[in-house]
C-alpha cells in the first residue's frame, strides 16, 4: 500500500511540473505599447517580443544593443553595429567602411498621437540599434537654377546600397534607406507584419512581408525642367540629364495624395487599434515624417520643398543662360559653349541648324521639353 502511495505520488508531481513547464513555453501576447511586464532576466538575450527590456548582442558581428524600460521611456544604448551580413563596404559608390558607434535614444513609452506630419531627416532606429535614414545628401544641380535631392533607390547615380538597402555614412554609421532584408528575416516570427524597430515619437516601426499596405504617393506627371544638370561628390562628378518624365529618381518626381493608398503620409496606419509606421518596398521606402510628439529636435533643415519644381518666375531665363555660358559674347551659344544636357541635346534645340543655339530656340526647346507644369502641393 505504503509502495502504491509513492507511485502515486510521483504521478501527480510529474503533471504539476509539467503544468508548469508549459506556462513557461506558452506565448504571451501585448495588449498595449506598454505593457512590459513579462520581459524578465531569463528573456532578455531571447525575447518573445522587443517591446520590453531586451538585449542584442553577436560576437561575429559585434552588435551590442540594450534596451531598458525606465520612467516611462524606452532607452537604448547601442553601438549600431548591425546583427546580420551587409555588402562589401567601401565599395565603388560608397568609399566608407562601417565603424562602431556610441548612441544612446530615448523613446516615449507611451507615445501621443498628434495627426501633425514633422519632417524627421531620421524617423526612427531598428531594433538592432542601427538607424533609419531614408533620404540622402545628394543632389543634382543646373546651371539653369533647379536642383533635384537624389533617392537612394535609384538607377541614375550608384550610392552604393548593399542588399539591406544601406550603406555607410562618412562617419563609419551604417544606416537603412528602405527595406532592411536582413533584420526583416532576423526578427520574422511567420506572421506577415514584422516588428523592426521604433520611431522617435514611441510608436513601432513594422513591415508586411507580402506588401499588403501600400503608401499614398505618386509619381507627377508631366516633365522635369533643367539644362546643364551635374552631380558632384569627392570622388566624381557626372553630367545628369534632368529631362524627362517623373520616374522616381528624385524625391521631388512623387506628390502625396491621400487616401490614394492605404498608409498616411508618413508611411503610417491604424491595424487593430494600434498606430504604427510600415517600411514599404515603394516610395517612400521608409516614412519622412512622423505623426507623434518627439522630444529629440532634428538639427538639420527639411529639404527645400520646390526642390526640382520651382516657378517659371524663379528660373533664369534665356538671356541669363545666354550670358553664363556665351564666351565669346556674340549672344548665341556654339557647341563648344555648352556642356551637360544642353550639349546633349544641341542638335535638338538648333532648329535651324545653323551651329548656333539662340534665345528663342533656347525658349522654344524648353516649351517642348517641359510639357504640362504641376507644382507639389507645400507639405503640411
Amino acid at each position: 500500500m505504503k509502495t502504491k502511495n509513492i507511485a502515486l505520488s510521483m504521478i501527480f508531481l510529474s503533471l504539476v511540473l509539467a503544468c508548469n513547464t508549459h506556462k513557461d513555453n506558452s506565448n504571451h501576447k501585448h495588449n498595449s505599447y506598454s505593457d512590459h511586464s513579462h520581459a524578465t532576466k531569463n528573456t532578455l538575450n531571447n525575447p518573445k517580443d522587443y517591446y520590453g527590456n531586451y538585449k542584442l548582442e553577436d560576437e561575429n558581428f559585434g552588435t551590442k544593443t540594450s534596451v531598458t524600460i525606465k520612467d516611462n521611456k524606452r532607452i537604448m544604448v547601442s553601438n549600431s553595429l548591425p546583427n546580420h551580413n551587409t555588402g562589401n563596404f567601401p565599395n565603388k559608390g560608397n568609399p566608407n567602411a562601417i565603424s562602431a558607434q556610441n548612441k544612446t535614444y530615448f523613446f516615449p513609452l507611451i507615445p501621443k498621437y498628434t495627426g501633425k506630419a514633422k519632417w524627421m531627416r531620421e524617423p526612427g532606429i531598428a531594433l538592432n540599434g542601427v538607424k533609419f535614414e531614408p533620404g540622402t545628401a545628394e543632389v543634382v544641380e543646373c546651371d539653369s537654377g533647379e536642383n533635384y535631392r537624389v533617392e537612394a533607390i535609384q538607377n541614375v547615380i550608384d550610392l552604393g546600397l548593399d542588399f539591406n538597402n544601406a550603406h555607410v555614412q562618412p562617419n563609419g554609421a551604417y544606416h537603412y534607406h528602405g527595406s532592411p532584408t536582413s533584420i526583416i528575416s532576423t526578427f520574422d516570427k511567420g506572421e506577415d507584419l514584422v516588428h523592426i524597430g521604433f520611431a522617435h515619437d514611441g510608436f513601432p516601426i513594422y513591415t508586411s512581408k507580402t506588401g499588403k499596405y501600400k503608401p499614398s504617393f505618386k509619381l507627377l506627371e508631366g516633365h522635369r525642367n533643367g539644362l546643364d544638370c551635374t552631380y558632384e561628390n569627392p570622388m566624381q562628378s557626372m553630367d545628369i540629364s534632368v529631362n524627362g518624365h517623373h520616374d522616381g529618381t528624385y524625391g521631388s518626381d512623387y506628390e502625396y495624395v491621400a487616401n490614394s493608398g492605404d498608409l498616411d503620409e508618413c508611411n503610417g496606419i491604424i491595424i487593430e487599434g494600434k498606430y504604427m509606421y510600415l517600411v514599404t518596398k515603394e516610395f517612400p521606402y521608409v516614412g519622412r515624417c512622423l505623426m507623434g510628439e518627439v522630444e529629440q529636435e532634428e538639427q538639420k533643415a527639411p529639404p527645400n520643398r520646390q526642390e526640382g519644381q520651382r516657378n517659371n518666375s524663379e528660373r533664369p531665363n534665356s538671356t541669363t543662360i545666354i550670358n553664363q555660358l556665351d564666351a565669346n559674347k556674340d549672344g548665341k551659344l556654339s557647341k563648344s559653349e555648352v556642356k551637360g544636357p544642353l550639349k546633349h541635346d544641341f542638335d535638338k534645340i538648333d532648329t535651324n541648324t545653323d551651329g548656333f543655339i539662340s534665345k528663342t530656340e533656347i525658349e522654344k526647346g524648353a516649351t517642348n521639353r517641359n510639357g504640362q507644369n504641376r507644382q507639389r502641393p507645400p507639405e503640411k
